[in-house]
């Protein structure tokens, strides 16, 4: 993060200290299932914030699929790479490389085994009933708890059913959920509209389409590719809101990426075209550059399936953090990844 961005992510938390104090910011709540709903935000206190973080998930994008196209085919993608600081060998969850723990992951900032302080989230259908918090026999935080806490605003768009286990983990912390199976450009559009029309400090949208395709035709195929190119376009229009839409020059994406994908399944953690995913920050001050060569602290892992031991790379499950940082906030309680908040996207 610049110097300048810092210094305004630390004034605006000074400034949003009495409304976190009276909120209780920080603190794990007792219970994630409150039965009120929450009050209205006052555009005041969303405006405090240093930034808007749009946080896009590309479900099963696979990073060859971008050097195949190339900019001409996905020049939305190339864009944010081109332009922002990313990296096209992140890394999944390293437990397993399904969308729903992947994508519990990024909101929470913890690795998937609950016996080691992860999520516990370990199924990837639709089970009406189940809760984050059961599944890690705990309370457990996310980036929309913390964001909400702090007197902001949240938005979840998505095209798969399942993402339903957000609504019920953090009914308070979530402003607005939408979903739209498999109709990615019907959610876009009203994606899109919110983020013009709603000062959110947090909005997190997932594009299912390169996954259906994938699974339906094969990761890497004719099809799958047209399929990313479809979600490139579904980006570009998102950017094209930022771009033409003044009160939105302070939006900061953060893009990435559940697993990857190569010939009919993603489901096989020990396979690099599975667990090597992108990273991608751009917006105001962020620097172009490869992420790697930014931040000494990581390590490029070239084709290999680090632990969660040792040297680290950047992985999707850094999602949270970074935003909350880009916003000026701490991190997610109990979290594991970037906890420390260290991942830069300048090359100050």
């Amino acid at each position: 993060m610049s110097r300048t961005l810092t210094m305004r992510a630390r004034t605006a938390a000074l400034c949003l200290a009495p409304l976190l104090a009276a909120t209780g910011c920080g603190s794990m709540p007792a219970a994630e299932t409150p039965t009120t709903a929450p009050a209205p935000v006052t555009t005041a206190a969303a405006r405090a914030f240093p930034a808007q973080v749009l946080a896009i998930s590309i479900d099963a994008l696979n990073p060859r699929a971008l050097t195949k196209l190339g900019r001409d085919s996905v020049p939305h993608l190339w864009r944010l790479l081109d332009e922002g600081a990313g990296t096209l060998n992140a890394r999944s969850e390293l437990e397993m490389t399904l969308t729903l723990p992947n994508h519990t992951g990024m909101v929470t900032g913890r690795r998937i085994t609950a016996s080691k302080g992860g999520h516990g989230v370990t199924w990837n259908d639709d089970r009406p009933g189940t809760t984050v918090q059961a599944a890690a026999g705990h309370p457990v935080s996310s980036v929309f708890t913390v964001v909400h806490e702090a007197g902001g605003t949240t938005a979840l768009f998505s095209t798969k059913t399942k993402f339903s286990l957000f609504d019920r983990s953090w009914p308070v912390g979530l402003d607005r959920s939408l979903i739209k199976e498999e109709q990615d450009a019907a959610l876009v559009k009203a994606a899109r509209a919110d983020l013009v029309q709603r000062d959110r400090a947090f909005t997190f949208l997932h594009l299912g389409i390169a996954d259906q395709t994938g699974h339906a035709s094969g990761f890497m195929s004719p099809a799958y590719l047209r399929a990313v190119e479809t979600a490139d376009a579904l980006v570009g229009k998102m950017l094209a809101a930022i771009d033409n839409h003044p009160d939105l020059s302070d939006v900061v994406v953060v893009l990435t990426a559940d697993h990857g994908g190569s010939g009919e399944s993603h489901s096989d953690p020990t396979k690099l075209a599975n667990y090597r995913v992108p990273f991608v920050v751009w917006g105001p001050g962020v620097d172009h550059g490869d992420l790697y060569a930014m931040n000494a602290t990581y390590t490029d892992p070239g084709s290999s399936r680090p632990g969660l031991t040792g040297p680290q790379p950047i992985r999707n499950g850094d999602l949270a953090n970074l935003s909350l940082d880009l916003l000026g906030l701490g991190p997610v309680s109990g979290s594991r990844f970037d906890v420390r908040q260290r991942l830069d996207v300048t090359t100050d």
